[in-house]
């Protein structure tokens, strides 16, 4: 990593950086139909490989690879779920309470319900009820008489809740690691099985970073067609569009932070377009509520629709956000909406009262240490995650926080590139630390008693130190530029990045000497100016809710001065005739 423009101290304090790459590389990037070197490098940066290009710039529905061929079980889990359909077999479906869990249930449910004349059964559980699929509620679907039970986002790890229900086949759709062996039942679909498929479709489609909605997408796509196979659709029952729901798929994806690379990708291109199309009666209201007045973007989904999506089951009921996206008219969606709404906004003040508390605890500790720990047994277990992910980028290390006292504590994790967070749980869970926990490399959940707590935090720091501990960057740097570079031929380059999300932000421009002009307070907060550099024609730009921070008072205080600018381009729509503008993120004032 070299630090760009030898910016070391920022006026926000930040070290700006970007990935030295062989000149080979970038050719080799060239040479497969990049047309600049600047934007080679930010391919680059977000590790596409020559042969990744095209599918990357261009991902098409049509490119999409077989399920069968990608995911181990995807065709016998489509030819037992096709059997409960053709003899109408009651089914039950039983997901997780986040977002992911919530569009995996409704994706099947809805697809289900349209080619099935059976009885379909759908149960996402209270946060309170724990993770994952618990004897009582397999029992309760036996009970209903189902002889199909198929969950999602969930399931790989559910020896005892199966054990309840031996004599009832059962088909996992799920995403999670493996821990130990596989349960005994019809198929376990899981791109994170320990025998999963390596071979060359995986590795240009990174099977193994879809969220669970997406690889139920995938059973769906090997399901309708073993159905068509079997001449299930007629005059009379149409076959569905899979396409359709395409919307809760993007949802899911972004919402669960998967990289946005390969197969991913074509999901939430395509998804965006057809949220944008309003046919979900539910993500309709959501985006009235949110006021998403042109496209849809995965930032949309991930900080306007996902929260209160989200909000029933940290601290309301989770089964709205299933409701909601299930309504069949705009009258009930409209009414879950507004409970929503009012949940969401009832966390939000939740977590600035626990964040708060959160970091006076994180800084009477000491600074070396690796890994951020915060406890407080009255706080709500449904937000401690969302403070985790704050602490985690606040503090740039690992972070994991807990709630709950004696028997029954509950923690959520969130951490960094460089530490399987995931792999650590499990290893707490095999030594007997925890009694429960899960998850991913970047995200976890656990449990364990209060008497372990400390244990718990020495063993994570234990795994934290085993570990090369990489010093990131306090800004990533795509593309170091000359002011005359940030024009309207590279905005329309960058556009093909979209849609942006994990592993594929929006890229970060570096501006070299260039002289703030005429900075001024606009708006409620925000900085406004222009940039100026010998040659060029002036650059119109704007540090948004900025006017009392750092970064908006060094503005202030820079008229006429030659700085280094990092920040995003766009267009400039006020002042139109395709002219860009440059979104500040930090600026260094040159000595």
């Amino acid at each position: 990593m070299t630090a760009v423009f030898g910016v070391e101290t920022s006026c926000l304090g930040q070290r700006w950086c970007m990935p030295d790459f062989p000149d080979e590389e970038i050719r080799a990037l060239m040479k497969a139909g990049v047309e600049s070197e600047n934007f080679a490098k930010m391919l680059a940066v977000r590790g596409i490989q020559p042969d990744e290009v095209s599918f990357f710039m261009d991902p098409r529905l049509k490119d999409m690879p077989d399920p069968v061929l990608i995911l181990k079980q995807a065709d016998v889990a489509a030819k037992r779920i096709a059997d409960a359909v053709v003899h109408k077999q009651k089914i039950g479906i039983f997901g997780d309470y986040d977002v992911d869990g919530i569009t995996s249930t409704t994706l099947i449910y809805t697809f289900l319900k349209k080619v099935s004349d059976a009885e379909i059964f759908a149960k996402i559980p209270e946060r309170d009820d724990g993770y994952g699929p618990t004897p009582v509620a397999m029992k309760d679907f036996v009970d209903k008489g189902v002889e199909l039970v198929v969950t999602v986002d969930c399931g790989t790890s559910a020896y005892e809740a199966f054990a309840a229900i031996p004599n009832t086949d059962i088909v996992v759709i799920d995403h999670h690691e493996q821990d130990g062996d596989l349960p005994q039942i019809v198929a376990v679909v899981n791109p994170k099985r320990t025998d999963e498929y390596v071979n060359e479709l995986t590795k240009k489609y990174y099977p193994r970073d879809m969220a669970a909605v997406g690889v139920v997408f995938m059973v769906l796509v090997a399901l309708n067609r073993e159905l068509r196979t079997r001449g299930w659709y007629d005059d009379k029952r149409q076959e569905p569009d899979l396409r359709e729901g395409l919307d809760l798929v993007a949802l899911g994806t972004v919402c669960d932070v998967m990289k946005l690379h390969g197969i991913n990708r074509l999901f939430v291109k395509y998804g965006l377009q057809v949220m944008a199309n309003r046919k979900n009666n539910g993500l309709n209201c959501l985006q009235t509520m949110v006021k998403v007045k042109d496209k849809p973007t995965s930032w949309t989904l991930s900080h306007l629709i996902g929260p209160r999506l989200n909000a029933g089951g940290r601290i309301g009921s989770s089964n709205l956000g299933f409701q909601l996206l299930c309504s069949e008219n705009m009258s009930d969606a409209n009414g879950i909406v507004l409970k929503l709404e009012d949940l969401n906004t009832q966390r939000r003040d939740m977590c600035s009262e626990v964040l708060r508390q959160a970091i006076i605890q994180v800084e009477q500790e000491p600074e070396d240490c690796p890994v951020v720990f915060a406890y407080g047994k009255d706080w709500h277990h449904g937000v401690i995650g969302i403070i985790a992910g704050k602490l985690k980028d606040r503090y740039k290390k690992p972070a994991l926080v807990m709630c709950g006292e004696a028997e029954d504590v509950h923690g959520s994790g969130r951490s960094v590139p460089d530490f399987d967070l995931g792999a650590a749980i499990f290893k707490a869970k095999e030594v007997g630390i925890l009694t429960a926990g899960g998850g991913h490399t970047l995200a976890a959940g656990f449990s364990l008693t209060t008497e372990k707590i400390e244990e718990f935090k020495s063993f994570i720091v234990e795994q934290r130190l085993s570990k090369d501990v990489v010093k990131y960057a306090d800004l990533n740097i795509d593309a170091a530029l000359s002011m005359s570079a940030a024009n309207s031929d590279l905005l329309k380059r960058i556009e093909m990045l979209e849609p942006y999300g994990e592993a594929n932000p929006e890229p970060m421009l570096a501006l070299a000497d260039v002289t703030i002009i005429s900075p001024r307070i606009v708006g409620v907060g925000h900085v406004s100016c222009r940039l100026r550099c010998a040659g060029c024609r002036d650059l119109s730009a704007i540090a948004y809710n900025s006017a009392d921070s750092d970064l908006g008072m060094t503005l202030l205080k820079s008229d006429g001065a030659v700085c280094h600018i990092a920040g995003t381009l766009h267009w400039d729509t006020y002042h139109g005739d395709n002219a860009v503008q440059f979104y500040i993120e930090d600026i260094a004032v040159v000595v």
